[in-house]
């Protein structure tokens, strides 16, 4: 089968190669792929510039949904034909405290497809049974496969921020994530809100207001701060997104936060910090972290998603085959596209 390869960890080192079907274990299922789409970390894998440990050669993709060919002996909740979305957690201990408490996302030996194991650019995958969840038939592929930055979006908003109707919210990053965090905060009743991004975030920031923001703001053009705390009484903003992750979205996230707000952190970034962090104990502001997903996220979301209740249209840019999936990858880095889609059969 044909399959988006990582083999080294020098920028560049990604084509399409000749991969054999997996073989399945007892409790794993053979997953024909319908759909997987292209994060943010697949193209900084591609470009070397990824601040987590890969493993290659790998298969790329984690962003997936599929149909169920073939069943390991021990299955018992799918069978072949079934239409499914996959959790992005490969490899879990399934023995320490995290695991055992359902917040398997934080397992220390947590390996993720993509990256730890094979992932799902590619016309077949193996996923493990507690991985699967079942969709609709009227679900369209090229939308499940958004399932997974949904979940991210869903966990770091609904779960692990607070936000109350008529709340000043802003997202700092405008890529997929961060406009799925803007989408789950209007969902949630924000009353103004703020997405920021630059100038080759254009289309980025457009798909923003397709999607109902109050305000898409280029950094380059306006000041932040002086924007933010002109706007409800002052203050500043009771949330701050961080889905930038470098160091100076955060120091950004500081000056705009109210007394007594939030932040929280959901994108990644190598660089250290080189500002204090006196505005937090100042403020007494609360400094959240947010990984990955759970189980319920993932529920709850499929639900969403299966009644339309999260809007993708202005997100998903392109459809297209793995054979292209270079202008994939440079589209969503260069701004061109704000999230492509790969179908293995398109």
């Amino acid at each position: 089968m044909a399959a988006v390869v990582q083999y080294d960890l020098t920028p560049g080192s990604v084509e399409v190669r000749e991969m054999p079907v997996p073989e399945i274990g007892e409790d794993e299922v053979l997953l024909k792929v319908g759909g997987v789409s292209v994060c943010g970390s697949d193209v900084h894998q591609y470009h070397g510039s990824q601040s987590w440990a890969v493993n290659t050669p790998v298969v790329l993709g984690h962003e997936f949904g599929g149909t169920v060919a073939a069943i390991g002996k021990r299955v018992k909740s799918f069978k072949e034909g079934d239409r499914v979305v996959s959790e992005t957690a490969a490899y879990i201990c399934g023995k320490c405290m995290m695991c055992r408490t359902g917040a398997y996302n934080l397992c220390p030996t947590r390996k993720g497809f993509g990256y730890g194991i094979h992932g799902a650019m590619a016309g077949y995958v193996r996923v493990p049974e507690r991985c699967l969840h079942p969709i609709p038939d009227y679900l369209p592929f090229e939308k499940a496969a958004l399932t997974e930055p949904c979940c991210v979006g869903y966990n770091c908003v609904i779960e692990k921020s607070k936000v109350k109707p008529g709340d000043t919210v802003v997202v700092l990053g405008p890529g997929p994530i961060g406009l799925l965090c803007a989408e789950m905060a209007r969902l949630a009743g924000a009353g103004t809100l703020i997405i920021a991004g630059m100038a080759q975030d254009a289309s980025r920031l457009e798909a923003a207001k397709q999607l109902g923001v109050t305000h898409a703001i280029n950094l380059q053009e306006t000041n932040l701060t002086d924007f933010v705390h002109g706007v409800g009484d002052g203050l500043g903003a009771h949330l701050v997104v961080d889905a930038a992750g470098a160091s100076a979205a955060l120091k950004a996230a500081l000056e705009i936060v109210r007394p007594g707000g939030q932040i929280t952190k959901v994108g990644w970034g190598p660089q250290p910090l080189g500002f204090s962090l006196d505005p937090l104990v100042q403020k007494a502001v609360r400094l959240q972290g947010s990984f990955s997903h759970t189980f319920e996220n993932w529920e709850m979301v499929v639900s969403m998603l299966a009644s339309g209740q999260i809007n993708l249209k202005p997100i998903i840019s392109i459809v297209s085959n793995l054979e292209n999936w270079k202008d994939c990858f440079d589209g969503m880095h260069d701004g061109k596209y704000v999230k492509a889609v790969l179908q293995p059969e398109a």
